[in-house]
């Protein structure tokens, strides 16, 4: 039985340092959301941290920012939504879908 356990542990171990190496690796991997046809694109990181905003200059109406603003807050969403995807994607490659105790269930 101790045997048993010493293995699961350095299983458990390699599994934590994979999941490291993903989560430093999802720095780097990028995403794009877009809104209004691709007038407006955010691109945002695997830790869902914003990176670039684009913005198509013939969708600038001074008097009509509201839509601008609907825009941008659309197209960060959808980026935003993509690199959760991406995250849960990239763990659930090391983790092979095992429900693991203090990991955010909504990734798995």
């Amino acid at each position: 039985m101790g045997m048993n356990m010493q293995k699961m542990m350095k299983q458990v171990q390699k599994m934590q340092a994979q999941l490291a190496k993903v989560q430093e690796e999802l720095g780097s991997k990028t995403v794009e959301g877009t809104a209004g046809g691709g007038v407006v694109t955010v691109i945002a990181n695997g830790h869902q941290e914003i990176q670039k905003v684009k913005i198509d200059p013939a969708v600038l109406d001074p008097d009509d920012v509201e839509m601008l603003e609907d825009l941008i807050l659309a197209a960060v969403n959808d980026a935003l939504r993509k690199a959760q995807e991406l995250s849960a994607a990239e763990m659930q490659r090391v983790t092979g879908g095992l429900n693991l105790p203090g990991m955010p269930t909504g990734l798995f």
